[in-house]
């Protein structure tokens, strides 16, 4: 009985084709077969390294399909390799799909790093690198994409999200609605292509470019995260705006007996919880 075959998920390069790794290029040429999401741009990329290995179709519209057909060539003893336009495979591609249908089978998966656009454009936005949130593309489905922005408002790690430029203008309108035009935004394009660029700006004058300069290439925004004190103030803000009797009854539901409730909502307010016990006493 053969031994099961390895998915081998390759980073390819995301402009510059010399950001591809040796370790890349062997495994792609001894590898039984290349899964690609587009096979008529990777097959540019294997005639430039002399790749000859054979190729399929592996994308968002077969994934489920293929993804079957691959799972069972790599049970009889097949070696893959995932490769994806640009970048590394399982990063908002449908290699994520692949990713858990090997997993579910009990074949061996395993990841040849290299670029990805989401952290090279982190490391030269000179925004803090330490947390960030990674959306990808914002959701096209209206209600999906309010709830995600929603979220984004509390969010105080610094925000990666990949956009298409003619979607760009919008994005920048709804992301300076929902987290003020004061909030600061790297706008890294052409990444390590010839004219990658990197301009550092507010949110409200992100708008006003897009306005005045129509966008072109693939960029990807990183946004400033909300402060702590910010953070810690909207919370306060939140709670203020409540009655006392609201926010006891918010921890009483929760659990909490009366006397942890009380300085739960001491804390939340800001105040003692001797405060919050005269002002209960006297309603």
């Amino acid at each position: 009985m053969n031994k099961e075959g390895t998915l081998y998920l390759c980073a390819t390069p995301i402009g510059n084709l010399e950001d591809i790794t040796l370790r890349v290029i062997r495994c792609l040429k001894e590898v039984d077969l290349i899964a690609a999401e587009d096979t008529r741009n990777s097959i540019k990329l294997l005639n430039h390294f002399e790749i000859s290995t054979p190729m399929t179709a592996y994308h968002e519209h077969n994934k489920y399909d293929k993804g079957r057909e691959l799972v069972r060539l790599l049970l009889e003893g097949k070696d893959i390799a995932l490769i994806t336009d640009a970048g590394t495979p399982g990063i908002s591609d449908p290699g994520e799909e692949l990713v858990r249908m090997c997993v579910d089978a009990g074949v061996l998966v395993t990841s040849l790093p290299g670029a990805a656009a989401c952290i090279t454009a982190l490391t030269i936005s000179g925004l803090s690198t330490r947390r960030f949130a990674f959306e990808a593309f914002l959701p096209a489905d209206k209600n999906e994409r309010k709830k995600i922005l929603a979220d984004l408002q509390k969010e105080f790690r610094t925000i990666v999200i990949y956009e298409a430029p003619h979607r760009l203008k919008t994005t920048f309108g709804e992301l300076r609605d929902a987290l003020g035009g004061e909030r600061r935004v790297s706008i890294v394009k052409e990444l390590t292509k010839l004219h990658e660029s990197v301009r550092r700006m507010t949110l409200d004058e992100a708008v006003l470019l897009t306005e005045s300069e129509p966008p072109r290439g693939e960029y990807v925004l990183v946004i400033e995260g909300l402060s702590r004190a910010k953070c810690e103030e909207k919370e306060r803000e939140a709670f203020l705006s409540m009655t006392l009797e609201e926010h006891m009854k918010l921890y009483l539901d929760e659990g909490m007996d009366r006397k942890a409730a009380m300085k739960a909502v001491a804390k939340d307010r800001g105040v003692s919880k001797s405060e919050v016990y005269r002002e209960l006493l006297q309603d």
